[in-house]
């Protein structure tokens, strides 16, 4: 059982009272996982929850989702895409009575205390008169490279932002969904996540939407978590750029072009956007074997993300 608000210090050091528990429920994406590594993250986050679900995005056969898994399964006839599966878990999580939610891959281990100091920063922004998103941990890729940095657009440029003190709290446009930490009431009243998407851009979205409703993210730089990136990655100068399947560009071409289209997006977003596009298109189709395979299917969903053909493809 998670320790009551009232019992947790915040990261500035000082006491955080609240009339009542705070219940909080994860909710794991799986989808032919490696068995072990689902264990090791299920085994590391029940006990920091009130409860764990793993939503199975249609697995072939059998995975060994069992007895030993310290969660309650959720098996799904088919792959729907993690924006659907996740959709599924939070509306389990509010059917049981949580309040917050938190979103994980199956290849994420998180620390010891990531869901309690989330939570105390949380409470932290509320108490200060934040709408608050989500907050999610400073997280390093399993392999051992680069530390993702947070970012927030300033100008035309996603700029890095680091940790300057161990207690920060730092205020971000979107956070990756695996370690988000999210009320359910800011579910409430952003919405969902955009199914259509399937894979891909829906943790973007759903944060920038959020912060074009007033809500704001927050990087939480006492919570730390291991995240694997990609399926590999490229050392492009002094970075570790990752890189997957031709599939998974294709989602990222397609679903940040249909990002684009959305009324309520800025135009600085716009265009930092389809800049990325180019940059994406540019690198892969050069960098990343096949290339011609990785530069056939980002053309195909630059196409289907003008003509709007969303979907699993």
């Amino acid at each position: 059982m998670l320790p009551t608000p009232d019992e947790m210090i915040t990261p500035q050091g000082g006491m955080q009272s609240s009339s009542s528990p705070s219940k909080i429920t994860g909710v794991i994406v799986s989808y032919n996982p490696d068995t072990n590594a689902l264990r090791q993250l299920a085994t590391a986050v029940a006990p920091q929850l009130d409860q764990l679900l793993v939503v199975d995005n249609g697995s072939c056969a059998d995975v060994g989702l069992g007895d030993a898994m310290p969660a309650d399964i959720i098996r799904l006839d088919n792959n729907y895409g993690i924006a659907r599966a996740q959709n599924i878990g939070i509306e389990k999580a509010r059917a049981n009575g949580a309040d917050y939610v938190l979103l994980l891959d199956q290849d994420s281990v998180p620390a010891p205390d990531m869901v309690a100091t989330l939570l105390a920063a949380i409470l932290v922004k509320e108490a200060e008169g934040s709408k608050v998103a989500c907050a999610g941990p400073r997280y390093t890729d399993s392999r051992k490279l680069d530390a993702a940095p947070f970012v927030r657009l300033e100008g035309l440029r996603l700029k890095r932002q680091t940790c300057e003190r161990p207690a920060a709290i730092i205020d971000v446009d979107f956070l990756i969904a695996s370690g988000c930490l999210i009320p359910l009431s800011t579910i409430e009243a952003v919405g969902d996540m955009v199914e259509e998407m399937f894979i891909d851009y829906v943790d973007i979205e759903w944060g920038l939407r959020a912060k074009a409703k007033g809500y704001r993210s927050y990087g939480v730089c006492g919570a730390f978590m291991e995240h694997a990136l990609g399926d590999e990655s490229i050392a492009f100068g002094k970075r570790h750029v990752p890189v997957h399947s031709p599939l998974r560009h294709y989602y990222h071409v397609r679903n940040a072009i249909w990002l684009c289209r959305q009324p309520w997006l800025t135009k600085r977003w716009r265009v930092v956007l389809l800049w990325r596009v180019v940059c994406q298109f540019g690198f892969f189709s050069l960098m990343t074997a096949p290339r011609l395979q990785h530069a056939g299917m980002m053309t195909v969903g630059l196409f289907h993300g003008i003509i709007n053909r969303m979907g699993k493809k």
